[in-house]
């Protein structure tokens, strides 16, 4: 978060994670994942253990990161550990009357559970409690939200910016490049993952990386880009044609962007995510081309570009007004190349609201 946010976003995220932990029936939870820890501290190292319970919440870290924390970390005391994080934590837990403690079986590696293990009394019992904050996160407050919005205002300004060097003889890797470069310029810590550029026969790979090849004539070329800013991630993908698409052409793009708009109208609070997958997949099905569509509609986005939940088919999440989600739908014919329009979106009460206002019907340059 930025300087000027409030302690009690934090202060408020734990107070949740209690409530939940209390109706899980853990009365004390490790959290070890740097992202978790994070969104219920503030703080933004990459090493750090966190600890709440019903008396506060206590974060270890190394002496590379007690300035930070001593800044960052809102509603929880900082304690500094020279000897090995997670065996100051088993030791603490002997000064506790906790038998039962929870912790990220998600995030924790066999060898750090054991050290974990040396460090606590015998009496403590160790409870798998992973995807806990992951649940919190599911639904953004309206100080993440915000930050995903500004986060895809420059994402979509950024791809205006570089689409005049969407052109034949560009290399897919300088486009790349470039576009890194502009979302530092426009205030973004950078960006939110690799972008991924791909041409001609190249685009037919779902998530294939920006390489050396030039750009030519008459080919499409996907552009897949996100910004980060203060931590949260904005993903978006335009799809551009260089020439005068055929008949053909403008009908499987139309086809795609038509799915990507009934996925849109199908979100709202209380829908499931396998309705949004379902909206999509009917339109292209409408079309012959469902089995060109190979990976799921959408997924979460906040901290992480991809997070909880997922738009697939069987997934039974239901959408709650704050969900950021992206909507994703594509196809992918090989030898001759792919087209996949997405869009970052926030579940409204009746509707989902757009964050990456970027154009998609002026797609091609000829």
């Amino acid at each position: 978060m930025r300087a000027d946010s409030s302690a009690n976003h934090f202060v408020a995220r734990q107070g949740r994670l209690r409530s939940l932990m209390e109706a899980r029936d853990v009365p004390l939870l490790l959290v070890t994942s740097p992202v978790n820890v994070f969104y219920l501290t503030g703080f933004r190292g990459s090493a750090g253990v966190a600890a709440f319970d019903w008396e506060g919440a206590s974060l270890w870290v190394d002496p590379r990161y007690t300035l930070q924390a001593q800044e960052q970390a809102c509603g929880a005391r900082v304690l500094e550990e020279r000897k090995g994080l997670l065996k100051a934590v088993g030791g603490w837990l002997r000064s506790k009357g906790t038998t039962r403690v929870g912790y990220e079986d998600t995030h924790l590696s066999c060898a750090q559970f054991q050290e974990l293990k040396k460090g606590a009394p015998s009496r403590v019992r160790f409870l798998p409690a992973g995807g806990m904050v992951e649940e919190l996160r599911l639904v953004k407050d309206p100080a993440e939200i915000a930050l995903i919005r500004e986060a895809g205002q420059i994402t979509a300004r950024v791809f205006q910016e570089v689409l005049p060097e969407v052109r034949p003889g560009t290399r897919e890797s300088d486009l790349g490049a470039e576009i890194e470069y502009r979302m530092r310029r426009q205030g973004a810590e950078g960006a939110a993952f690799d972008p991924i550029v791909t041409s001609g026969r190249r685009s037919a790979l779902p998530h294939g990386r920006a390489s050396r090849k030039q750009l030519g004539k008459c080919e499409l070329v996907i552009l897949d880009l996100g910004a980060i800013l203060d931590g949260y991630a904005a993903d978006m993908t335009r799809t551009v044609y260089l020439g005068v698409p055929s008949a053909r052409l403008r009908r499987l793009y139309g086809s795609v962007l038509a799915a990507q708009r009934e996925a849109c109208e199908a979100i709202h609070d209380g829908c499931r995510a396998h309705a949004v997958e379902a909206a999509a997949r009917r339109v292209l099905a409408s079309k012959g081309l469902e089995q060109y569509f190979t990976h799921s509609t959408g997924h979460g986005v906040g901290l992480e570009v991809h997070e909880k939940p997922r738009l697939g088919r069987g997934e039974k999440t239901v959408l709650r007004t704050g969900c950021v989600v992206t909507v994703e739908p594509g196809i992918y014919l090989e030898g001759f190349g792919g087209i996949r329009i997405e869009d970052t979106v926030v579940v409204g009460a009746q509707a989902a609201e757009i964050l990456t206002p970027a154009p998609k019907d002026s797609w091609f340059t000829g």
